[in-house]
């Protein structure tokens, strides 16, 4: 697969708290010729910590027995609240196991007291409203408040992204409400964070073919699709990067070519871990608090994992499909955020910023880099674990004013796009 490394626009946190983000900063990361996304750097000095924190318990979440995970899980939430894995359509009669989702509504954020959207007020709308459910302390400990606040941290961050984006709108586009974007980020109940598992994938041969294998040893052809939150591309879309000049094969083998469907997408840059074995530090400890715990204790010990430098594939990660039908690999540096564009905010904006077709490719075992100076490469399980933040509207407040398109009007066009059956 051919692609470019992209070279995202990138301000600090203290640029945006100033209000000195030029618009010309803007356009370049957002606009119609853009890659739609932009880092920010110079974050709290809690961020890397809490990014730690939380990407690892992603990979500690995933190895829970399964009658825990199925306790997490919420069918009459459409899957959106909890634990998910193997619910998601990939094409039709085929599901999606390469990777596990825990979805959190972030109603906390406008106040403490919310953990969900009104349910009276919005019936129908179980994903938004249902409450959410944590992992027992024992199981997990403090995996609620490190997700909590790390959650809050990147929806602070957007919203002073949202504020810079008003700016612009405010200046570009007439009759454009001042405020519109940051007052529906801040004020928002039905922001939806996405911690992801992507499980390690094994290299087999199908037909004379390399194919990717996930754990549960199923095939994944490459045509996930990335749960409720995202919109596949249109039909138009897809004749249109078919018919792209030069256009390369796309390997999406973690996650297939989509749009956000929100308005703006927080993202921590990925962490790889290898899930071969516990780090030699983490091995003691459990050994002792092993010899301690009670024989059938199912917290006998807790697997501890040490994050990778980089992916051992040096092609895995995540891209963007740009306009002109290019692919650009992009890198989020571990101190950092990133910020995509979402359908929501293209409405919003009546076009002046536009959503962007992304996806992620997998490690390929048979693409690893040399462990060993002999070139020989180690037995590795290479997980993936990251962390999406969709802050969106609230379910009753317009994204298309021209036409009164309610968010929730939207994204329920979206569900019913994207769900099997």
């Amino acid at each position: 697969m051919k692609y470019k490394q992209a070279i995202p626009v990138t301000v600090s946190l203290r640029d945006l708290q100033s209000n000195s983000v030029p618009f010309s900063a803007l356009l370049n990361a957002f606009g119609p010729d853009s890659l739609g996304i932009l880092v920010v750097t110079d974050l709290p000095s809690t961020f890397p910590s809490l990014r730690q924190k939380v990407l690892t318990n992603a990979s500690r979440l995933a190895h829970l027995p399964p009658q825990k995970l199925q306790n997490l899980t919420k069918p009459s939430a459409k899957y959106l609240v909890g634990w998910s894995h193997g619910v998601e359509t990939l094409r039709p009669g085929v599901v999606d196991t390469a990777k596990g989702s825990y979805y959190i509504n972030c109603a906390f954020y406008k106040s403490p007291s919310l953990q969900s959207a009104d349910g009276e007020k919005f019936p129908g709308f179980e994903e938004y409203t249902a409450p959410n459910v944590w992992p027992e302390e024992a199981d997990v400990p403090e995996f609620r408040s490190d997700a909590e606040e790390l959650i809050r941290l990147i929806i602070d961050t957007a919203v002073l992204v949202a504020r810079a984006c008003d700016r612009f709108a405010e200046h570009e586009i007439d009759g454009y409400e001042a405020g519109y974007l940051e007052k529906v980020v801040q004020g928002s109940e039905t922001t939806k964070a996405r911690l992801l598992h992507y499980f390690p994938t094994a290299q087999e041969t199908v037909n004379g073919k390399s194919a990717n294998v996930d754990s549960n040893g199923n095939l994944n052809g490459g045509n996930n699709t990335n749960g409720h939150y995202v919109s596949v591309l249109s039909e138009e879309q897809e004749k249109a990067k078919a018919n792209a000049k030069d256009e390369p094969e796309i390997d999406d083998s973690w996650c297939t070519t989509h749009l956000d469907h929100g308005c703006l997408t927080g993202l921590t840059s990925a962490m790889f871990l290898d899930e071969s074995s516990p780090s030699p530090s983490a091995s003691a400890s459990s050994s002792s608090a092993s010899e301690s715990a009670p024989p059938d204790s199912e917290h006998s010990h807790f697997h501890e994992y040490t994050e990778l430098p980089s992916s051992s594939d040096p092609q895995s990660g995540l891209y963007i499909l740009s306009r002109s039908g290019q692919i650009h690999k992009v890198s989020i540096p571990r101190d950092a955020l990133a910020f995509q564009t979402g359908e929501a905010l293209e409405l919003i904006t009546r076009g002046r910023f536009k959503a962007v077709p992304h996806f992620v490719k997998g490690v390929d075992p048979n693409n690893v880099v040399a462990d060993r100076t002999d070139g020989a490469r180690m037995n590795r399980n290479i997980a993936r674990n990251t962390l999406a933040v969709f802050t969106q509207p609230n379910l009753d407040e317009p994204v298309d004013l021209e036409t009164g398109l309610t968010f929730g009007e939207f994204a329920r066009g979206v569900v019913k796009r994207n769900t099997a059956g």
